[in-house]
């Protein structure tokens, strides 16, 4: 038995490898995100990669997931990380932490807390005085949970990994660089491995590298390999070979296709890095997971483009946690280098088709201000975001009231970019269209002075790559009737999730309204689940778009209309056994003639599949 002591994971510039405990040393490893994967699912996930033959997994910790406020921190369900990477070690398997403080991941604002964003002209990802003051904060909170399960101290994670593709942000501040350096050594000691990743552009290696950061690269099946490994020798020209983010799928976004990567493809390119002695993490991802609730982030590429609920990524191991074609064809590789865990691939979860379950409209949005937000309105001469207003998700309602009368079909308007990120538009109550932060800004309205009119405002994510990463929500600019700006706004900042987890609106008696099925709506259901509580998939026959709660936990965002998603996944856990399960959904354009969602036993993701069910 060696002791402790003899513990080590280290670099061997001589035989360009890794060293653990002074043996040559290469991992196989793949990426998961435990805040998109439900507490009572980790075991049978992180399994599953243990006998795909991983001998790693590698994890980004998100910082916004663990301090929603200032100074406030979570740590417990879901969110307890101590607890996730305890199962790892308990797995047999090695860990390779990415801390952040910038993760992008494609999680919302990039794990970087919006709150950042109440100083309004902060500098993101730099030596900005009041960023690196929260930084430090939440390193001195963070890194003392990592220290003791480094693999020198006893523990299972071999390397740390400092920001997240730095390179490819327009900074390029070594002094930022140098000071989280400085702190990573501080908290967690001279001896740990760390490391950056950046792509294989020299503009990226420039920027995003340093000296006492082992560079590491990514790239994905595309690649002609020996070029990018070309790329990570100009950086580091001895030691080993590692592509941190070897991409085994792709990302989708509401409105595009699904996105999908040859196994045949992923498996050539994953055989021709092991063949080079190279180590590889599969990342983005091995098992991608979901979205739920508002945790999604956001790409902009000439536009803004949000990311959908659904991240299974085209990954090995499905969004509900199920070995693919593709998930053995990597086993397949990795038993020709490595040998396999003995034992079969655990099974896929089972599936339940629930069927359809009817609901009833319960109240409009309007209607229901006194539950959704308790406090009442902040006063405003003009519109203020969500940042002003302190609020980090979900959906802020905007009031006001035409100034004239607008006898004549009037254009109500909003500046350029100004709309972040949908705004619902409601007059005298009535739903009149929906304005979009890069497509529609203008609708034509008429009405008489004193008619009220409400917007809704929508935050669909926070921009997570690129210079767009301070991403303000809410109303940015004056809403506008024939070019004159609108005033004395009553704004209604909404905590709907606290209604809801509180059992609103079951528990409370529907709100009767003549009003039609357009514009926001709350509507609610209940289903019995038959003795067990299975995984299921829930469709929308003919709704638009909204938000969906089943027992008070939020699955995400449903969107059908735009695609290519139809399907929210629904892990079991979140079900009950023997009691009802309580259905809310807020539609926010308008919901079918006969509102009912149909549970299914397998997802759709593809808009095109979509016609024949």
């Amino acid at each position: 038995q060696a002791s402790p002591l003899a513990r080590s994971f280290e670099l061997d510039y001589e035989e360009d490898c890794f060293r653990k405990d002074g043996v040559p040393f290469r991992y196989v490893s793949g990426s998961i995100h435990y805040a998109r994967v439900p507490r009572p699912a980790w075991r049978d996930r992180l399994l599953k990669m243990y006998m795909s033959g991983l001998s790693a997994v590698q994890v980004y910790v998100p910082w916004n997931y663990h301090e929603p406020w200032p100074g406030v921190y979570d740590f417990t369900g879901d969110r307890d990380v101590e607890a996730f990477l305890d199962l790892t070690a308990e797995l047999g398997l090695l860990v390779i932490l990415r801390p952040g403080p910038y993760i992008c991941a494609e999680w919302e604002m990039g794990g970087l807390p919006s709150w950042l964003l109440w100083k309004p002209d902060i500098v993101l990802r730099s030596s900005d005085p009041a960023y690196l003051a929260a930084v430090d904060s939440w390193l001195h909170v963070l890194l003392p949970k990592i220290k003791p399960r480094l693999y020198q101290h006893g523990g299972n994670i071999i390397s740390v990994q400092v920001e997240n593709e730095y390179g490819s942000y327009y900074a390029c501040d070594y002094g930022y660089l140098r000071h989280l350096l400085g702190s990573f050594r501080a908290l967690l000691g001279s001896e740990v491995l760390l490391f950056t990743t950046d792509g294989t552009r020299a503009e990226e290696l420039h920027c995003g590298t340093l000296q006492g950061l082992y560079a590491t690269i990514d790239f994905g099946p595309g690649s002609n390999v020996t070029e990018a490994f070309g790329a990570q020798r100009w950086v580091e020209p001895k030691g080993p070979l590692v592509n941190s983010e070897y991409y085994t799928g792709w990302l989708d976004y509401w409105g595009e296709a699904h996105a999908s990567t040859s196994s045949v493809h992923v498996a050539q390119g994953l055989e021709d890095m092991l063949q080079l002695g190279a180590s590889v993490n599969m990342q983005y991802m091995f098992h991608g997971g979901t979205n739920f609730a508002y945790w999604n982030g956001a790409d902009f590429k000439d536009q803004y483009k949000p990311v959908t609920t659904s991240y299974d990524y085209d990954a090995p191991l499905s969004e509900a946690g199920d070995p693919t074609e593709k998930l053995f064809a990597i086993r397949t590789v990795i038993s020709k280098f490595q040998p396999l865990p003995a034992g079969p691939m655990p099974p896929a979860t089972p599936k339940y088709a629930y069927g359809r379950v009817a609901l009833q409209k319960h109240a409009d949005l309007l209607d229901a201000l006194d539950v959704l937000c308790p406090s009442g309105p902040i006063q405003s001469r003009f519109p203020l975001t969500f940042e002003a207003l302190k609020q980090a998700h979900g959906f802020v309602l905007y009031h006001t009231q035409l100034p004239w009368d607008v006898l004549d079909p009037t254009t109500l308007g909003a500046p350029p970019h100004s709309i972040c990120d949908r705004g619902y538009v409601m007059l005298q109550k009535e739903y009149r269209g929906t304005l979009e932060r890069d497509g529609q800004t203008t609708l034509r309205v008429m009405g008489r002075a004193g008619d009220t009119l409400d917007v809704l405002l929508e935050n669909m994510g926070r921009i997570s790559f690129g210079a767009n990463i301070s991403d303000f929500k809410g109303l940015l600019g004056n809403l506008s009737l024939n070019s004159s700006p609108l005033s004395n706004w009553l704004i209604y900042p909404l905590d709907i999730d606290a209604a809801v987890q509180q059992g609103w609106p079951h528990t409370a008696l529907p709100k009767s309204s003549s009003r039609g099925r357009a514009g926001p709506a709350f509507y609610t259901g209940t289903f019995e689940s038959p003795g067990i509580a299975w995984d299921t998939f829930v469709k929308f026959p003919g709704w638009s778009k909204g938000q969906l709660w089943i027992n008070g936990f939020n699955l995400g965002r449903y969107w059908p209309r735009h695609g290519p998603q139809q399907t929210l996944f629904v892990p079991g856990s979140v079900l009950h056994v023997g009691r009802p399960n309580n259905i809310t959904v807020l539609e926010l354009e308008g919901a079918p003639s006969t509102p009912l969602l149909l549970f299914l036993d397998q997802p759709l993701f593809n808009r095109t599949l979509s016609h024949s069910t």
